[in-house]
């Protein structure tokens, strides 16, 4: 699944992503909106990571809810 699907049906997966990522908000996810590089930004406040740590975690979270059935 690419990010354009993800973000067209971010509703379905904002719960998904919190419970991965507990530290974020609502209000983190609903800026996020779907797309992969607030999301990132927001993983790296919450949790202090380096941007290429939390772009793999997204990375990896978006390929699990892609091969999902």
């Amino acid at each position: 699944m690419n990010w354009d699907q993800i973000k067209g049906q971010w509703t379905q997966y904002k719960g998904e992503a919190k419970v991965q990522w507990g530290k974020l908000t609502d209000d983190d996810l609903d800026v996020a909106a779907g797309h992969r590089d607030k999301l990132v930004g927001r993983i790296q406040e919450r949790y202090g990571y380096e941007k290429d740590q939390a772009e793999r975690e997204v990375d990896e979270w978006g390929r699990g809810i892609s091969n999902r059935p």
